[in-house]
């Protein structure tokens, strides 16, 4: 898949996962369309942004903002901008962020956060594509291409009434799903070289790992996903500046692995085991029935667990993979327990059983 120089020199990687996450970029870059990023905090949705607006014909600026961290009161006049005196303090006529975005792109992460009173503007703004500043009257064209970014799940927030059905279709024209580092693993390599290279301006004294060490940071789970990379690594440079850095070093100075113990843990490190890249299709896991090329948990990965994890309570463990598998059938099949049965190849009076021992709906 070629695409965009600007789209690789701002997603790093070359993983299954990041490759088509390109390819995507590079296709929705050269439309008009409304673009949603999703994906957990720190997995670089603003750099997805980036790249949608370098590749894409628009010459103006990307203007970002963060909702979230911007206090509800004064996001309108951020965004809308306002006129000298439409409230206290309001001394001068100020531009909004809609306006700075002209002939560029805006970019509203976490637009899970803003409230519903402002939901409702922001969905006329988009569907007149004119804006008022606040305590104005005079309608604003706006020419400008929109991105919006969340770690929530919208769908839910919209069954739960924080967040408007009108406005998620409308921002949901093209949905992006940003991989987390641990779906993206065999990235590692090129982002601490890249990382690290743009650390520092000194790039003869740059720290470098042994294999075994990148094994170790391949392997931890990274719920912090890309940030908690960059804060391992400046700890790196600071502790082992011009050095190597061995896999005891990672494990004693750099990451903190320990066995998962809340179900939040467990479930998080079986999803991770499920996008590891699986052993040779000639040595895959006969219980699975593979219908595409996505990759499935194999026994071996856990062979060296205990080289990365004090401890673990496997009946713990495999209990919440078994609630996880169930749960997951049961969504799959829409709810009926005999194609849930069917897909976990057990009875539909044994699946009924486990669900009661399991308390699962």
């Amino acid at each position: 898949m070629t695409v965009a120089k600007d789209i690789n020199d701002i997603i790093i990687g070359e993983s299954k996962n990041v490759l088509e996450l390109k390819f995507l970029i590079d296709k929705v870059a050269k439309s008009e369309s409304t673009v949603l990023v999703l994906g957990e905090t720190g997995t670089g949705k603003e750099l997805v942004a980036k790249a949608l607006h370098s590749a894409s014909k628009r010459k103006g600026s990307f203007i970002p903002v963060n909702c979230a961290a911007i206090p509800a009161e004064l996001l309108e006049s951020e965004l809308f901008g306002h006129e000298k005196g439409a409230f206290t303090g309001a001394e001068k006529s100020r531009v909004g962020r809609f306006e700075l975005s002209s002939g560029g792109t805006l970019f509203l992460d976490e637009i899970g956060d803003i409230s519903l009173s402002l939901q409702a503007k922001l969905l006329r703004a988009l569907e007149n594509k004119c804006i008022q500043k606040v305590g104005g009257g005079k309608e604003i064209s706006l020419d400008l291409r929109m991105v919006c970014a969340t770690h929530q799940d919208l769908e839910k927030k919209v069954a739960d009434g924080s967040f408007r059905a009108d406005l998620y279709y409308r921002i949901n024209v093209f949905p992006i799903n940003v991989p987390t580092l641990s779906q993206r693993s065999e990235d590692i390599p090129l982002l601490i070289n890249y990382i690290l290279s743009n650390l520092k301006k000194d790039k003869n004294n740059l720290p470098k790992f042994t294999s075994e060490a990148l094994e170790v940071l391949k392997r931890h789970l990274w719920p912090g996903n890309i940030r908690e990379l960059k804060n391992v690594l400046e700890r790196a440079y600071i502790l082992f500046e011009n050095k190597q850095i061995e896999k005891n070093h990672v494990l004693e100075n750099l990451i903190r692995l320990k066995a998962p113990t809340s179900k939040e843990e467990q479930e998080a490190l079986w999803d991770a085991t499920q996008e590891l890249d699986n052993v040779e299709e000639n040595n895959g896991l006969q219980s699975f029935n593979k219908k595409s090329s996505a990759p499935l948990p194999h026994p071996k990965h856990y062979a060296d667990w205990f080289d990365f994890f004090e401890n673990i309570d496997l009946r713990v463990y495999l209990r919440d993979v078994e609630v996880v598998l169930i749960e997951s059938a049961i969504k799959k099949s829409d709810g009926v327990v005999s194609k849930a049965a069917e897909l976990l190849k057990i009875n539909r009076t044994t699946l009924i059983e486990k669900m009661k021992k399991l308390q699962i709906n």
